[in-house]
C-alpha cells in the first residue's frame, strides 16, 4: 500500500473510463463485433483441421486432396488475423481520446487545486504520476475488452466442445488446471503487487528530487555539492532496485508456477487423447483437435495471467494519478456566480483575518483603495504584506471580513472573472520555457502582434529584443533563467499591460533590482499604473514616497496609515525603516526593525574570525 493508504479497485478506474467509451460508442461496437469474428475463427480452426487429418488418413487421399477444406482453413487462419487487426484500427482512437481525457482531466484539476497543495508538491514525482498513469489507461484499456473478455469467451467456446465431444475426463482434467492456474495467479500476483507499487514511490521520489536538482542548477553549483545531490539521487534508485529485484524475481516464481500448472494439465490431456487413439474411440483427427485445443486453451490461458498481472500494475501505476483527482477543491465558486463587474475599481479590505498552518498573518485588516489611486504597504519581513495579494486574488479565502471590489464581494463572483480584471507583477516574475513571444502574448494569447509591439514599446523592451540575434523567438530558459532581473521584470510589465487590467498589484516588483534597471523599471511600472486601481506591496521606501496611501504593517495588523510626509512626521515605525533605507541607523537596528535582537558577532559561532 503507498504512502497515502489509498488503493485505487477496477470497478472505479471502470466508472472513470465508461464516458469515454460511451463517447466512442459505435466504434466500441465495432471493434467488439471484430473480435467476436476473430475468436470464432480461430475456434473454427481446430475443427478444419481434424476434418483435414481425417481425410488425408485413408485411400482416397492419395487420389483426392480436401481442397475445399485446406482453403477453408486458410480462409479461417486469414480471418482471424484479419478482424484482429481491424479491430485494433478502429479502436485505436478510443483508446488514446480516453488517455488525453484522463490527463486533461488531472492537469485541469492540478491547476484548481488550492495554493497550500502546489507549496507541498513536488513536481518531478507529480509529472511522474500522470505519465504512468496515462500509460496505465491505454494498456487497462487494451487488456480488458481484447484479452480478458475474448479469452474468456475462448475458454468457455473450448472447454464447452471438449465436453461435448469427448469423455467426461477431458472436462475434469481441464477444469482442475484452470482452477489450479487461476488461482495461483491471483494469491502470486496480490503478493507482487506490493512491490510494483513501492517500485512506483521510489520512482516518483527519485525523479522528483532530480527535477529539484536540476532546476537548481546554479545553487548546486555554487555550493559544489554535485556529489551530494548524486547520492541523494542514488539512495531513491538503490531502494527501486532492491524493489525491482523482488519484483522481477517474484515474476519467475510466477511464470514458472503457470507454465508447471499448464505442462501437468497439457500432459494429462494429451494422455486421455492418445489412449482414445490406441483403444479406436478416437481418431487420429481427435487426437490433433485436442493438441490444437490444448494451444488454443493454454495459449490464452497464459497470456490472461500476464493480463491479469499487468492490469495490477496498471491499477497500481494509476493509484497516484487518481490520487491527485481526490484532492480536494478549497477554493471553488459559488453555484451560479455571476462575472465581477468593474465600473470603478474600488477595492475594500473589510475587518480580514487569515491564519496559515495555525499561525496567524492578518489580524483584523481593514482600509480601502480608492478608485484609479495607489496604496501601498510597507512593513518588516513576515508581517503579512504578500499575503494581502494572494487573497485579493483568491489563492486563499480569509477566515473573517471580506474583500470587496466595487460592492461586490470576491467570493460570490467567478474567480476566472477576477483574475482577469487584475495584474500582478510579482517580485520574481517566472517566465515559461519558451520564446519571448510567447512569454509576453500569455497576458492576452488573442492579441494580435502589433498589440504585443505596442505593449513591448511602452515596456522598454523593444531594444533589447531588437538587439537579441532571434528577436521574438528568442527561448528564454526555464523560469526565464537566460534573462536578467530587470529584464524578467520588462517581460512580465508588457505581459500585465498586454492584458489590460482594470487593477493592478505590484509585490515587491523592482525590490531584486540595480539602481539602472529599477529606474527603467519604475517608468514601465508606472506608466502600467496610470488610471488604475493599484496596490503596492513595496519593500524600498523610496519607491512608494508619492502613493496617495501608505500602510504599515506589523504582525499581521496595520499599525500606521497616511502619506509619506505625514508618516515621517509621526516618527514611527515607517519613519525608522525610512530612516534604516537611508543608511542613518547602525545595522543591528534593521534587526530590531523586523522584530529580532541585536546580534552580538562575539557570539554568532557560524561566523569565522574574520567575519566577526
Amino acid at each position: 500500500m503507498d504512502k497515502r493508504g489509498r488503493r485505487v479497485s477496477l470497478l472505479q478506474i471502470v466508472r472513470q473510463l465508461a464516458p469515454y467509451l460511451w463517447e466512442y460508442r459505435v466504434r466500441v461496437g465495432l471493434a467488439l463485433g471484430s473480435l467476436i469474428l476473430a475468436k470464432v475463427a480461430s475456434v473454427a480452426v481446430p475443427l478444419i483441421l481434424k476434418d483435414i487429418v481425417n481425410s488425408l488418413n485413408t485411400r482416397q487421399a492419395v487420389i483426392v486432396v480436401p481442397v475445399a477444406l485446406l482453403a477453408a482453413y486458410g480462409a479461417l487462419r486469414l480471418a482471424n488475423a484479419l478482424f484482429g487487426e481491424l479491430r485494433d484500427v478502429v479502436f485505436a482512437r478510443v483508446t488514446q481520446r480516453a488517455v488525453r481525457r484522463a490527463a486533461l482531466t488531472v492537469f485541469r484539476h492540478l491547476h484548481a487545486l488550492p495554493l497550500k497543495f502546489h507549496l507541498d508538491r513536488q513536481t518531478g514525482g507529480v509529472a511522474r504520476d500522470i505519465e504512468r498513469g496515462s500509460r496505465g489507461i491505454s494498456l487497462l484499456l487494451n487488456f480488458l475488452l481484447f484479452n480478458i473478455i475474448p479469452t474468456l469467451v475462448e475458454i468457455a467456446l473450448v472447454t464447452g466442445i471438449l465436453i461435448a465431444k469427448f469423455s467426461p475426463w477431458f472436462a475434469v482434467t481441464t477444469f482442475l488446471t484452470l482452477a489450479l492456474y487461476i488461482g495461483f495467479t491471483l494469491f502470486v500476483t496480490e503478493w507482487r503487487t506490493v512491490f510494483r507499487r513501492f517500485m512506483n514511490n521510489m520512482d516518483s521520489r527519485a525523479n522528483s528530487q532530480a527535477v529539484d536538482s536540476l532546476l537548481n542548477y546554479e545553487t548546486v553549483k555554487f555550493f559544489a555539492n554535485e556529489d551530494y545531490e548524486a547520492n541523494r539521487y542514488d539512495q531513491h534508485l538503490q531502494k527501486w532496485e532492491e524493489a525491482a529485484v523482488r519484483n522481477q524475481v517474484s515474476l519467475a516464481f510466477l511464470n514458472i508456477g503457470q507454465a508447471t500448472i499448464i505442462a501437468l494439465g497439457a500432459t494429462g490431456l494429451m494422455i486421455l487423447a492418445a489412449r482414445g487413439v490406441a483403444n479406436h474411440s478416437m481418431s487420429l483427427g481427435d487426437l490433433v483437435l485436442v493438441n490444437a485445443f490444448l494451444i488454443q486453451l493454454y495459449m490464452p490461458l497464459h497470456f490472461l495471467g500476464f493480463v491479469y498481472r499487468e492490469i495490477k500494475h496498471s491499477l497500481a501505476d494509476m493509484e497516484n494519478m487518481f490520487d491527485l483527482l481526490k484532492a480536494p477543491l478549497a477554493i471553488v465558486d459559488e453555484a451560479n456566480a455571476p462575472p465581477l463587474a468593474i465600473s470603478r475599481g474600488e477595492v475594500r479590505f473589510t475587518h480580514l483575518s487569515f491564519s496559515y498552518g495555525g499561525r496567524p498573518l492578518l489580524q483584523d485588516i481593514d482600509f480601502t483603495v480608492a478608485p484609479q489611486s495607489t496604496t501601498a504597504v510597507v512593513g518588516p519581513s513576515g508581517s503579512g504584506k504578500s499575503t494581502l495579494v494572494r487573497l485579493l486574488v483568491r489563492l486563499y479565502d480569509p477566515e473573517a471580513g471580506a474583500i470587496v471590489i466595487d460592492d461586490q464581494d470576491i467570493r460570490r463572483v467567478t474567480q476566472n472573472s477576477l483574475r482577469h480584471a487584475i495584474g500582478v507583477v510579482p517580485q520574481d516574475p517566472v517566465l515559461f520555457n519558451d520564446s519571448l513571444y510567447v512569454n509576453i502574448a500569455y497576458g492576452r494569447p488573442e492579441a494580435t502582434r502589433q498589440e504585443i509591439e505596442e505593449a513591448v514599446e511602452l515596456a522598454h523592451l523593444d531594444r533589447f529584443i531588437a538587439s537579441l540575434p532571434k528577436g521574438y523567438d528568442t527561448l528564454v530558459g526555464e523560469r526565464g533563467l537566460k534573462l536578467s532581473g530587470g529584464e524578467k521584470q520588462r517581460v512580465a510589465i508588457a505581459r500585465t499591460l498586454l492584458k489590460q487590467p482594470k487593477i493592478l498589484l505590484f509585490d515587491e516588483a523592482t525590490s531584486a533590482l540595480d539602481a539602472a534597471s529599477e529606474r527603467i523599471v519604475q517608468e514601465g511600472l508606472a506608466l502600467l499604473a496610470n488610471h488604475r486601481t493599484t496596490l503596492v506591496i513595496a519593500h524600498r521606501l523610496s519607491t512608494i514616497q508619492h502613493a496617495d496611501q501608505i500602510l504599515v504593517m506589523r504582525d499581521g495588523r496595520i499599525v500606521e496609515r497616511g502619506r509619506h510626509r505625514e508618516l515621517i512626521a509621526r516618527q514611527g515605525l515607517y519613519a525608522e525603516l525610512w530612516a534604516l533605507q537611508q543608511e542613518t541607523r547602525p545595522l543591528s537596528f534593521a534587526a530590531e526593525a523586523r522584530g529580532y535582537p541585536p546580534i552580538d558577532p562575539a557570539s554568532a559561532r557560524i561566523l569565522g574570525p574574520t567575519d566577526a
